[in-house]
């Protein structure tokens, strides 16, 4: 194989492998938001998940009890963060912050053992036996939790779309005042989407620690759970699109391996910023001044 098909093969490949926890924090910070909340602390969640998750596989022997361990910490961080975010004169934003600092050292914290352990991974489901290679049938070794995060984006979608209960959340992000006077209680409402966003950030950080890379480092998450609030914003608040976009992320942070793996090493620290250059440029184009984005809950802007 030449080498702009294998670095070709190892982008897509890359996508998957290196999007799967961009997937489930972006559907995480998606539902939060539809609700009406930044949530900015999913950072923390996302690295309480991943040390978690790791910890228990280690002790249990079963990298899925780490994955549900994962979900319910991340679920806790969740409700931390709905009951300070709605307690009166206090800004979400700055208690996102406070939960991703929070967050962090809680995960550095009880991490420190295990560091060097070597705990049970998740299987892998192979798609690429159809090659010879060696290293396309790795690469191609694909997480069940990736097929499940598309699963998701799309139950989402129809979720929100189709349901009462996604129509509650809708209306709690959109119009506030409209939810009151139908009986909706936002506090609620908004509480239940955090837990399930954080949840599903902290199963993203597992991912990262019980498949790929699959080792528990204090430096794992690499700022991924705040560039999934760009990501949000430039798949303008749609679980469907959220995939796409974190197939995109994915591939972006997968360019400088694989043109290093064909043995191109030009630019080989570029490429591998390419992810954050992604995100600036996201987060510039979609500033606007005169304009709301469009799919932007409206809760967003006003605050209420």
């Amino acid at each position: 194989m030449d080498s702009l098909g294998l670095v070709t093969l190892a982008t897509v490949a890359g996508a998957i492998r290196g999007g799967t926890p961009f997937l489930f924090v972006s559907l995480g910070e998606c539902l939060t938001e539809k609700s009406g909340k930044i949530n900015l602390g999913q950072e923390g969640a996302l690295l309480v998940g991943a040390m978690s998750g790791y910890a228990i596989s280690y002790h249990s022997g079963s990298p899925w009890a780490g994955v549900f361990a994962a979900f319910g910490l991340g679920v806790l961080m969740g409700l931390l963060y709905a009951w300070l975010a709605q307690l009166p004169r206090v800004n979400d934003i700055a208690v996102g912050i406070a939960l991703m600092l929070f967050g962090s050292g809680v995960a550095f914290f009880f991490g420190k053992p295990y560091i060097q352990p070597s705990a049970p991974q998740l299987p892998g489901i192979p798609l690429g036996g159809w090659s010879s290679s060696q290293q396309i049938r790795a690469a191609f070794n694909i997480s069940p939790l990736f097929f499940l995060g598309v699963a998701l984006a799309f139950g989402m979608s129809w979720f929100l779309s189709s349901t009462r209960w996604g129509m509650q959340i809708r209306a709690a992000g959109d119009q506030p005042s409209a939810a009151r006077a139908l009986g909706i209680s936002l506090r609620s409402v908004r509480t239940w989407s955090c837990m399930a966003g954080s949840g599903l950030a902290a199963v993203g950080g597992s991912y990262l620690t019980l498949f790929y890379p699959g080792a528990w480092t204090e430096a794992i998450s690499s700022g991924q759970g705040l560039m999934a609030v760009a990501l949000v914003i430039f798949a303008r608040w749609d679980p469907r699109l959220c995939l796409l976009a974190s197939l995109l992320f994915g591939g972006a942070q997968s360019i400088g391996p694989a043109l290093q793996a064909a043995g191109i090493n030009t630019g080989y620290y570029l490429w591998n910023a390419s992810p954050y250059i992604l995100t600036l440029l996201v987060m510039v184009i979609t500033c606007s001044t005169k304009k709301s984005l469009a799919g932007a809950p409206g809760s967003l802007a006003t605050g209420e």
